[in-house]
């Protein structure tokens, strides 16, 4: 009999402009052979990217969060995973937690995306509590995908000394996983001069590995969404960390160039559309 496609709890924003969140969520891994059942955290008329940046609608659904837990509750809903991006407040961290806490079965996959910032600065809309109470619902992860901004508020440390080296990225990718508890992929690293990409720790080997990718000249929104989702994509396919680290990584670098040579606008993220039958033969 042939195997039922993992049921995946996506629980990100929805943005109506702009590739990222639940908009390359669901067809990325859909792609990858997984059912998804999309919790939206916000709706947003665009990503924060496009100018001006201060227009953008935004719709807080914390309560529309707490009703659908509910329900799929009194439904006897069972999921492989849970994997959550984007919160917009406090509250909503505390109702994802207890939804992890509610539909965690022993073989449920619990993925936390920790977005907090990037480049060493914090979110606009994340506070002091926010990051507190992220750190908090990372503990509950099985695996976390943080960037080095990121990782730096994870471990209490400064950004300014996040390291550079590869000694340096195993020392934080090990303490990252809360002594083996849960497996890291942490993303924006640069393994040399041109490149850029991942390092993982996987608490089922205890190994560390790195990806790597050339680094294009342009910073696209959402692609910390396209690479989480290739990576859980990968792990629920039953490929260990170490390959859907590596898938994830050279998926992104490929849809980045394709882009590029495209030359759509930045602002509008990566051209991933075409190169989505590649995720299905990989």
């Amino acid at each position: 009999m042939q195997k039922s496609a993992p049921h995946v709890a996506a629980i990100h924003d929805l943005s109506g402009m702009g590739r990222c969140s639940l908009g390359i969520v669901l067809p990325v891994l859909s792609a990858l052979g997984c059912w998804c059942s999309p919790l939206p955290t916000a709706y947003l008329s665009s990503s924060t990217i496009f100018p001006p940046s201060d227009k953008f609608v935004f719709r807080d659904l914390t309560g529309e969060m707490a009703g659908s837990t509910e329900h799929w509750k009194e439904l006897d809903t069972r999921f492989d995973a849970v994997y959550s991006g984007f919160v917009g407040s406090a509250e909503q961290i505390g109702v994802l937690g207890r939804f992890i806490q509610t539909f965690r079965g022993p073989e449920t996959l619990v993925m936390v995306d920790p977005v907090m910032g990037d480049w060493g600065k914090r979110y606009r809309t994340y506070t002091e509590r926010m990051c507190e109470e992220m750190c908090e619902l990372a503990a509950l992860a099985d695996v976390i995908t943080p960037n080095l901004t990121e990782a730096a508020i994870l471990l209490g440390e400064d950004y300014a000394a996040a390291p550079r080296d590869e000694a340096g990225l195993r020392r934080w990718l090990e303490r990252l996983s809360l002594e083996g508890h849960r497996s890291v992929i942490l993303t924006g690293v640069h393994p040399g001069p041109g490149l850029v990409g991942a390092g993982c720790f996987d608490r089922e080997t205890g190994e560390v590995a790195f990806a790597a990718a050339h680094e294009e000249p342009a910073q696209f929104p959402g692609t910390g969404d396209l690479f989480a989702s290739v990576a859980l994509g990968s792990l629920l396919a039953g490929k260990p960390l170490g390959k859907a680290t590596s898938l994830a990584v050279e998926f992104v670098g490929r849809c980045a160039r394709r882009t590029l040579e495209l030359g759509t606008p930045i602002p509008e993220g990566v051209q991933y559309e075409g190169l989505l039958g590649e995720l299905v033969r990989s």
